[in-house]
């Protein structure tokens, strides 16, 4: 992890209006189609995680880019065609100055926002790849079934600590998971981990071991508060609802259950550890100065947008 060279209002003169034009366009799109703001978090993470914050994650294949969007680990992620209608407004207001990996930060803190959770400072002055690194992101994403030893050391390698990393997972208080990554718990027996009643819920979720990846089955991470960014994941994880492997052990590990049990008694804690671990990782890494480009198009690096349009 480098150190950042981000800096708060980074826009302030060449583009004053680009923090407000991204909150507006993800208070319409929220208005819209609700999941986007769900959507914007998960960005952040797939995003920064791999390499930098640098928008790498939103290119489409082309010119010899291979797309991260392609990996198993991007499965069930939505809504990359609204990052075009925030960047849109944007190069409306000023052309080619607001970059990708930007958007990709400012809409995951303004979506924070619409899902409940805390407003967040967010530094600005990110630059955009040029390249994808669909080969890294296996290895750099966990899988939603990964041992805590290694997801903890996933995000150790950004900078963030235990207590971080636990606030961090707090974002499955939101959003869903498909059947596909659940099936292995439930069938041909429960995992007598899960809470007994629970199981049978989502055996009701996911009536079969073999679903279809493209079949709309999933269940919601939080039953109670699907669309809230709160405590209520942590408490579910006290009474054996945690609806992936790593949720599950987060209660168990003598590493995480301490900090599980003091977000699951005091919400305002929770935020103030998830504030500060976002912050971390969107500051991971960055391109900025003359490093990487401001895209004009978030789905190609400008050497290939002539080959597109």
């Amino acid at each position: 992890m480098c150190e950042s060279q981000l800096q708060f209002n980074y826009y302030a003169q060449n583009c004053p209006k680009a923090e407000d034009i991204i909150k507006q366009q993800v208070i319409n799109l929220y208005n819209k189609h609700g999941n986007t703001a769900v959507s914007w978090v998960r960005n952040l993470f797939h995003d920064c995680i791999v390499k930098s914050c640098d928008a790498s994650l939103l290119l489409k294949k082309a010119g010899g880019i291979e797309s991260e969007q392609a990996s198993e680990r991007s499965f069930g992620m939505r809504n990359f065609r609204y990052v075009d209608t925030i960047k849109e407004a944007l190069e409306e207001e000023c052309p080619v100055t607001v970059s990708c990996a930007d958007i990709v930060a400012l809409s995951a803190r303004e979506g924070i926002v619409m899902l409940g959770g805390p407003r967040i400072e967010m530094k600005t002055g990110r630059r955009d790849s040029k390249e994808s690194y669909f080969t890294e992101v296996d290895k750099l994403i966990p899988n939603h079934n990964d041992s805590l030893s290694t997801v903890l050391s996933a995000f150790q390698s950004t900078g963030i600590d235990v207590e971080g990393t636990v606030a961090l997972l707090g974002a499955h208080s939101v959003g869903r998971v498909h059947c596909v990554n659940l099936v292995h718990r439930l069938y041909p027996t429960v995992d007598p981990s899960l809470n007994p009643e629970y199981g049978e819920y989502l055996k009701r979720r996911c009536p079969t071991p073999n679903p279809d990846p493209k079949a709309v089955l999933y269940a919601r991470n939080d039953p109670e508060t699907p669309m809230i960014i709160d405590n209520n994941y942590y408490k579910n994880l006290l009474n054996q609802k945690g609806l992936l492997i790593v949720d599950q052990q987060l209660a168990s590990d003598p590493r995480t259950a301490p900090f599980v049990e003091k977000m699951a008694a005091d919400n305002g804690y929770f935020h103030q550890q998830f504030s500060r671990a976002v912050g971390l990782l969107s500051e991971n890494n960055p391109l900025t100065e003359d490093q990487g480009e401001i895209r004009k198009d978030c789905r190609y690096a400008n050497s290939n947008t002539n080959n597109v349009y």
